[in-house]
């Protein structure tokens, strides 16, 4: 363990203890059946999903006593079964924990009060309009208050507006009776999983916290810690929460450039990747990001609604992130406005045109289709009259936005496309019969070995 400066005195629940100071370094050891006398297990993660069960994974390989809470049966069931969409190292992680007895997953949040740390990790979606969902988040953090225990420490790592962590957790325990930073410890943490990305081990990914009080994140350190090498520690939660915002908004700002520089280069002939490439050569000053169909998953086409919507009650305008989510949120329709005009250069209309889509997930080799642009675009094009089908091996049927019911098309020739348009390219998938279609759109920018195939 690296040394940090200022060390505190050992934590109630056991935990290796930590500083509450800009960022350290270490790796919490020692026998997990030791960790917590007075708790049956280490660390209980609330909601399994994306961000849940690897988080539990990586707290569990490194010998801390796990519980998993999910109100789903169903995915409780997915899980004990192996099946759960992962990346080949957790899923290998997930065949040692559910053989092993310190690994345990429940319905029931009575269970929470067994745990020396409860680690919130649900959804936090916008709806329809765009405005922030928080029925999920709302009732996860009322189970944790209402089951909350003294001496516990309680960690909300769900994406969300600032001040969420007082509102929902601090003032509630309070309520109780729970004083946070005396009768147990509030933080909030930032989830940073990739899906789908093997490139960065959970382990390696610095953790952001911000403690409701100083002793609040010297104990929620040293929980991180039972996983993490680096957390880094900023002056309060409402700190945490703005930097995830940041975090986002900064991907969603640079795609929504990136998606832009496609349509100027298109409108100009030049290619936009070969000039994205290119300034990606500049050792300094540039980071890249690529054009696309549009934005997809839990994180980019929902986080900084989360911040506009706090910043329209506050009577603040953010022109750059508004413009930025509103060209987002329209890619899609620019989607379908390319196949129409590519269909209308060939003599064709919408009407009738027989349209594969290939790869629907939200990004390459991840079985999510949350807010995945190809299921607005196949709901414009049915409402268009077109026919159309779609490729994906990863989903065997879906259900678009309009409640309308596909079964995906296991080979795709015999579809017998006018058009095609490329989603998503999975790595494990063959696309050289795309050579012999007719019609390419190429929304990946990626595609290789289909040289009549156009991008938006």
């Amino acid at each position: 363990m690296t040394a940090a400066t200022h060390p505190t005195s050992s934590t109630a629940s056991g935990f290796p203890p930590l500083p509450a100071v800009e960022t350290v370094d270490a790796y919490g050891t020692g026998s997990a059946g030791d960790e917590n006398p007075a708790f049956d297990h280490d660390v209980a993660l609330v909601g399994l999903g994306y961000v849940g069960l690897p988080t539990a994974l990586a707290f569990h390989t490194a010998g801390r006593r796990v519980l998993g809470l999910d109100v789903s049966e169903r995915r409780l069931a997915v899980i004990a079964s192996g099946e759960a969409d992962l990346l080949d190292s957790d899923r290998l992680r997930l065949g040692t924990a559910l053989q092993a007895d310190d690994f345990r997953m429940t319905s029931d949040p009575r269970e929470l009060s067994t745990a020396a740390a409860v680690i919130i990790c649900v959804p936090t979606p916008v709806d329809a309009y765009l405005l922030p969902d928080l029925q999920i988040l709302r009732s996860a953090c009322e189970t944790v208050v209402a089951a909350a225990t003294p001496g516990q420490v309680i960690i909300l790592t769900s994406t969300t507006y600032v001040g969420t962590t007082r509102e929902l957790l601090v003032e509630p325990l309070t309520a109780r009776g729970l004083v946070a930073g005396t009768d147990l410890f509030v933080a909030f943490s930032p989830e940073r999983i990739d899906p789908g990305n093997d490139r960065h081990s959970h382990e390696d990914v610095p953790r952001v916290l911000g403690g409701v009080t100083p002793a609040c994140a010297d104990r929620a350190a040293a929980v991180l810690h039972g996983y993490a090498r680096s957390v880094h520690v900023v002056p309060s939660p409402e700190a945490a929460e703005m930097t995830k915002l940041l975090e986002n908004t900064f991907r969603a700002v640079n795609i929504a450039l990136a998606n832009e520089f496609a349509e100027i280069c298109a409108a100009m002939d030049i290619p936009v990747m070969d000039v994205i490439r290119a300034a990606a050569t500049k050792p300094y000053g540039f980071m890249p990001f690529f054009p696309g169909p549009g934005v997809g998953g839990h994180c980019i086409p929902c986080d900084p609604h989360y911040l506009l919507w706090q910043l329209r009650r506050e009577r603040m305008t953010s022109p750059v992130i508004e413009n930025a989510m509103m060209g987002i949120a329209g890619r899609p329709r620019r989607v379908v406005e390319r196949i129409r005009a590519t269909l209308s250069d060939n003599g064709r209309g919408l009407r009738g045109t027989r349209i594969l889509v290939v790869g629907v997930a939200y990004k390459p080799d991840v079985q999510d289709l949350r807010e995945s642009p190809a299921l607005e675009i196949m709901n414009e094009l049915l409402a268009e009259e077109a026919i159309v089908a779609y490729n994906d091996p990863l989903f065997a049927n879906l259900s678009l936005p309009n409640g309308t019911a596909l079964i995906g098309t296991d080979d795709p020739t015999s579809f017998a496309a006018d058009l095609v348009l490329v989603h998503t390219r999975h790595r494990s998938v063959d696309l050289h019969w795309l050579a012999d279609e007719p019609l390419v759109i190429d929304a990946t920018y990626g595609l290789t070995g289909v040289p009549h195939a156009v991008t938006l």
